[in-house]
């Protein structure tokens, strides 16, 4: 089954490697050198430049509607054939909440609340950037039911980094 991989950059390309990832989002402040994974192309990895925050501050650059349909647009065009890593600095907010994103636009169908429940068991640190996930609700349609997935599972765990792991996605129709 396809999947799509959160991981802290300190453990890209170690994770990239061991499941021969063939798609990365990097979801990082601007500035932040990323070296991608000699087997990733390119083409095949995109980088987004914003900070981790929920409402503008002066000097940062907060999530837009234009990252998160670039997330969108860039998950349209993986065949899911192999995994694609999603990544931010700790892998716990801009990551997940990248990761959550991607699998309900890849699976229209799927229940926001299962999946945040499910993002919760495998991530207890998990703490979605709920910016990024309520411009995606509106982008989507979904009515507020991705946000208040989301809020129901509150913060996590608090966590220096989070432990890589895997959300797994629906294959080609």
């Amino acid at each position: 089954m396809p999947h799509v991989i959160v991981t802290p950059l300190s453990r890209l390309l170690e994770i990239s490697e061991a499941h021969r990832a063939s798609r990365i989002v990097t979801l990082i402040n601007a500035a932040t050198p990323v070296a991608r994974p000699g087997h990733v192309a390119e083409k095949d990895h995109l980088f987004l430049g914003f900070n981790d925050i929920i409402e503008p501050q002066e000097g940062l650059i907060p999530p837009n509607e234009t990252h998160v349909r670039s997330i969108l647009s860039f998950a349209d065009t993986w065949d899911r054939a192999q995994p694609m890593i999603v990544h931010c600095y700790a892998g716990i907010s801009r990551s997940t909440a990248g990761a959550y994103i991607t699998s309900l636009h890849l699976n229209p169908d799927q229940d926001e609340m299962a999946l945040a429940m499910e993002l919760r068991r495998r991530s207890p640190s998990a703490t979605p950037n709920i910016r990024l996930v309520a411009m995606a609700d509106d982008i989507l349609g979904r009515k507020g039911c991705m946000v208040d997935a989301i809020k129901s599972i509150g913060r996590g765990a608090d966590a220096f980094e989070g432990v890589p792991f895997i959300l797994p996605v629906k294959g080609v129709d």
